[in-house]
């Protein structure tokens, strides 16, 4: 009698762990069906400007081309409200300033690219668009960033052709959905309350940390604070499209 209740015993937790791989393998294939959808239009590819309104989160983005101080004030404020954020950094920036590039992904924020240039990809042929993303993946791979996935094409000007290059060397591109033209400097309260009014779930906001913004970093000390009023989350854009926070994996 002993020998056969072990034996349900057994066949109980074997049955468990099979029930709860099954469960996992289907939440993978659900996440990755996400991705693709977001992603694809009938099987044309787009530029995500928005996550799911299902999870709290936003993404702060921030780009930089060039200058090498107002990034600093920047990263102060993030980090003193705990809010990760997803920089796009250009190939050619990202080449001046590595020691830059180092600090933002030990801080925890997540890299992206401009292209290499920062040249308007509607200006440019087929070959050259192709030619400045290889340049800039190869930039980020010698500073260690090896599968950088996300590309906010420069000026963020794109048609459908820019779209299908985008694709072919496997990067996906992202917008915005919020953009309170920070890097006009229109004045700090206007960069806050643009931010707070328009910003709910699912978010992607546009900030600059160029040396060309003046008063970003002023706004971020209400603007942080004010979004987590609202009971938003600040998320990477990999964290928002997968629906799930992450800590960042450091480059050795």
């Amino acid at each position: 009698m002993s020998f056969l209740t072990n034996k349900i015993d057994i066949i109980k937790r074997y049955g468990i762990i099979v029930f709860i791989a099954l469960f996992c393998a289907v939440l993978m294939w659900v996440g990755q069906r996400t991705q693709i959808a977001v992603f694809s239009s009938d099987g044309e590819p787009r530029a995500l400007s928005q996550g799911s309104e299902e999870h709290p989160f936003v993404s702060l983005t921030f780009n930089i081309s060039w200058g090498n101080n107002k990034v600093h004030d920047i990263l102060k404020k993030l980090e003193a409200h705990d809010a990760k954020a997803t920089f796009f950094l250009s190939g050619e920036w990202a080449e001046r300033h590595p020691d830059i590039v180092k600090s933002i992904h030990e801080e925890e924020h997540e890299i992206a690219m401009m292209g290499y240039a920062y040249t308007s990809y509607s200006k440019l042929e087929t070959q050259e668009i192709t030619q400045d993303i290889e340049k800039a993946q190869e930039a980020f791979e010698k500073l260690g960033f090896e599968d950088i996935q996300w590309i906010r094409p420069p000026h963020g000007q794109y048609n459908k052709e820019i779209l299908e290059i985008i694709d072919g060397q496997e990067l996906e591109a992202i917008q915005w959905s919020v953009n309170p033209g920070d890097w006009e400097n229109p004045g700090t309260n206007q960069i806050i309350d643009q931010v707070l009014d328009e910003t709910s779930k699912g978010d992607i906001i546009l900030f600059h940390a160029s040396d060309s913004v003046k008063q970003t970093d002023k706004a971020l000390e209400v603007v942080l604070p004010g979004l987590k009023q609202k009971d938003l989350e600040f998320a990477t854009i990999t964290e928002l499209v997968n629906g799930s926070k992450a800590k960042i994996t450091q480059v050795e």
